[in-house]
């Protein structure tokens, strides 16, 4: 392998020489060995766009010169196109507020550059990576709009995600709306319900989940980019702020607009944690879900058996014909790694320290798993279980027919203390409530049917 010698502020440092990343990124990836897992590509984006709104802002302002910010941008475009994303190689949990992957993007930005105006890899001195790339820029500004842009870009498909689910939940809601069931409380048998109105619930669960990170995400438009390295906006021209901000929301495509406070901007990290919060409500009520699923669909034999589920592989190694909720089990394990996720963000977030939180690569690479994984798994859950679910209809009739805690519907007829009598005679002679009622002749089949709804 070949290699050449880029220079930085520390000294030389050997870099292979067909590689577009420089000396911060050689050092940065023999310190930062943590996840395993390179930067995730929306963020690659979000930086590349933010350095790209940049280098326009600063033609602009007059503050670089055209042929150099040119450059700059005609690189971030081939990037952008797909070409160059093996060069982003930091870790997704690096320095702190993210220095080493900025630099990264810098370095790999500036080499891309550097070819195009015909220079070598590694020669600085005619566009740089601090100097022209990050012109106006501090990591402590662009890695938290970066944050925002990229959880954004993710969000996009998340949602669709959702909906695919509260599309799937509705249309078993619909279906099962006529199958009469025995409701349960405290795992103990209580008043009827419908197989219909559970999945409504569930519906109505989802879709409150949903409008909470729908109105979390509103707060990330704002962004503090042009803040630098405290929110002062030490070192930037004159209107580059606002030109910036206008570029990147162009490109990105997203309502983009300054934080009205640059300092708290960089300081506070609430926007991220409260859309994390909201992600990992959506987790407790669509594990909640699974978990109802799992117990509806026991047995089939020896459980409640009130749904049938689709076999999408074998249940057991051993058990020949076995058919697990294998996708709701799944389902509950990516719920549980959302709410860890949280966790771990809302610990960083109040991590932060005087003028800025550095804990943001943790941060994001959470969110961005916890997104990432509702927007691949919930279609399939969807799709694959929900869409799949059958309803046991002899067994719910049947679980009216024999629980005698129908009787409270018999209350309000026949008065309580002979409700309690029929209730323990039920118990004690293993005869329906229906059985009994109508033996004694306090009411008729058909009296008895109506009381069911």
């Amino acid at each position: 392998m070949k290699f050449r010698a880029d220079e930085d502020s520390l000294g030389r440092v050997k870099i292979p020489a067909d590689v577009y990343y420089g000396p911060f990124t050689g050092r940065a990836i023999k310190q930062y060995h943590v996840t395993g897992n390179k930067s995730h590509e929306n963020l690659t984006r979000s930086f590349v766009m933010i350095k790209r709104s940049a280098a326009v802002a600063n033609m602009r302002t007059k503050a670089i010169e055209s042929k150099k910010g040119r450059a700059i941008v005609l690189a971030c475009d081939k990037i952008l196109s797909g070409r160059y994303m093996d060069q982003f190689v930091v870790d997704m949990i690096n320095s702190g507020a993210g220095t080493a992957f900025n630099m990264n993007t810098n370095e790999v930005i500036a080499n891309v550059a550097l070819e195009i105006l015909r220079k070598k890899k590694g020669q600085y001195k005619f566009l740089h990576p601090n100097d022209h790339v990050n012109m106006s820029q501090s990591s402590n500004d662009t890695y938290p709009t970066a944050m925002h842009v990229a959880i954004l870009m993710n969000l996009k498909n998340t949602v669709l995600a959702i909906d695919t689910l509260i599309k799937s939940l509705s249309k078993k809601a619909k279906k099962f709306s006529s199958f009469k069931k025995i409701g349960r409380t405290h795992l103990m048998d209580a008043l009827p319900v419908s197989l219909g109105s559970e999945f409504a619930a569930h519906v109505t669960a989802v879709t409150s989940a949903k409008k909470e990170i729908t109105d979390a995400q509103k707060e990330l438009y704002k962004i503090a980019l042009g803040g630098t390295a405290v929110g002062s906006g030490a070192n930037t021209p004159r209107g580059y702020r606002n030109i910036a901000i206008s570029e990147l929301a162009k490109i990105s495509r997203f309502p983009l607009r300054p934080e009205r406070d640059m300092q708290y901007g960089l300081q506070s990290r609430f926007a991220v944690v409260n859309l994390s919060g909201a992600l990992r409500n959506l987790a407790v009520e669509i594990g909640r879900i699974a978990n109802d699923i799992r117990l509806m669909a026991s047995g089939p034999i020896a459980g409640l058996a009130e749904l049938g589920i689709p076999a999408v592989h074998a249940g057991s190694s051993i058990m020949p014909g076995k058919v697990n909720p294998s996708l709701a089990e799944c389902m509950n394990m990516v719920c549980f790694n959302i709410i860890g996720n949280d966790t771990s963000v809302s610990h960083a977030a109040q991590a932060g320290q005087f003028e800025l939180n550095v804990m943001l690569p943790v941060m994001l690479k959470c969110v961005l798993e916890s997104t990432d994984m509702l927007k691949n798994f919930l279609p399939i859950f969807s799709a694959n279980l929900i869409d799949g679910l059958t309803a046991n209809k002899n067994k719910l009739r049947q679980d009216i027919e024999n629980s005698p805690v129908i009787v409270t519907l018999l209350t309000p007829k026949i008065g309580y203390k002979r409700s309690a009598d029929l209730f323990k005679e039920s118990l004690k002679t293993g005869k329906t409530i229906r059985e009994l009622v109508v033996s004694k002749k306090l009411m008729s089949n058909k009296e008895i049917d109506s009381l069911f709804g």
